[in-house]
């Protein structure tokens, strides 16, 4: 009895495996277990196939590496109907509230009827460069953006429609959305200023984050540190860890070098809750003694305690936005190239009037 061809393409020791350049349709539709013609209707988009049928042929496109000719690339231009979503899980990242940013490209996907291949590997411009020129994707949409990110280039290149969460240094001919975190650093630092706060400090992104670029803290960070000498405001920003003693030690350090500091900002979802603890075992109250702002989704602000005053990374909204423009994009509707959401800050119980001074 013969083996399934599935079977026989996994185990055969005869049988040599093929280069991703010299794979075929056929060797497609033979290791999905469908006809030729079916691989060629879930690349055009032709003709309607069912979502198991589809998935099961675009997970052997790429099992087997297979890329069309140009040929296949032409028609596979009329719906995929499947976007790319490269979120690369680096150091430093915050999974929780990436995972929020992909739920919303997800569920707005879904009400385009399109799929989400979602590409978490580190690969730079070569798995974009691959994904691209596969037929598995209408589209792109890119996380985690640098300020110098090698990934820019190619997309102004590629044929395929991209969108942007986050901006490079140079947005030139790139779709761009994001908070704009510049201003979301002004307006926590204009928030304690107001209070009388005259000391201030940005705890921000672990270490990893700014040496590799990422948009978003730089310009928070360049926002705080404007918004300060712009109001007469002694600051300092440093990066912060993200372990508790970590955090707890950057403190310690902090308010030892700046014994009259009353007003914090905090930039790590994951050093939050350690923040608030840490303060109070360090003789400091909040927000009688330290005001604490923190730019964070909404979710991590409302669950402390106290209830941070914050300015929410709108995660959900920047997901949807980045889907709507990309579907803009491919029935070639114009779309601008940049959308800034205003940051808009929350009051509640962790911020309030400097402590009197003596």
């Amino acid at each position: 009895m013969s083996a399934p061809p599935g079977d026989r393409a996994a185990g055969s020791p005869t049988r040599a495996v093929k280069s991703a350049d010299l794979v075929t349709i056929a060797d497609v539709a033979r290791h999905a277990g469908v006809a030729v013609s079916t691989v060629s209707y879930v690349l055009s988009g032709k003709r309607a196939i069912s979502a198991a049928t589809r998935n099961r042929v675009l997970a052997s496109i790429r099992l087997l590496d297979y890329h069309p000719n140009a040929g296949a690339r032409a028609l596979a231009s009329r719906r995929a109907n499947v976007i790319a979503l490269v979120l690369p899980l680096r150091t430093g990242a915050q999974v929780p509230v990436l995972m929020q940013y992909a739920t919303a490209v997800v569920t707005t996907a879904r009400r385009y009827d399109h799929d989400v291949l979602l590409l978490t590997a580190d690969e730079g411009a070569a798995g974009l460069r691959r994904i691209a020129a596969s037929a598995m994707v209408d589209g792109i949409v890119l996380m985690d953006v640098e300020m110098h990110d090698s990934r820019a280039p190619l997309l102004r290149e590629l044929t395929r429609p991209s969108v942007l969460i986050g901006f490079p240094a140079d947005p030139t001919d790139l779709t761009c959305v994001d908070l704009d975190f510049r201003r979301a650093g002004e307006v926590c630092v204009e928030h304690l200023a107001a209070l009388g706060h005259r000391q201030v400090a940005l705890l921000g992104a672990p270490t990893a984050v700014y040496d590799r670029g990422t948009g978003f803290a730089h310009r928070t960070r360049a926002g705080f540190t404007d918004a300060a000498i712009r109001l007469g405001v002694t600051a300092e920003t440093r990066p912060c860890p993200e372990e508790v003693a970590a955090v707890r030690d950057e403190l310690v350090d902090l308010l030892t070098r700046s014994p009259d500091l009353s007003g914090l900002v905090v930039q790590n979802e994951a050093a939050v809750g350690p923040v608030l603890a840490a303060l109070p075992a360090l003789g400091r109250r909040v927000p009688e003694d330290v005001s604490v702002v923190a730019v964070c989704p909404d979710q991590f602000a409302e669950r402390a305690s106290p209830a941070l005053t914050s300015v929410p990374v709108p995660a959900e909204e920047t997901g949807r936005e980045a889907v709507s423009l990309l579907m803009r994009k491919l029935t070639g509707e114009p779309v601008p190239d940049a959308t800034l959401l205003a940051p808009r800050l929350t009051v509640r119980g962790s911020t309030g009037p400097a402590p009197a001074t003596e």
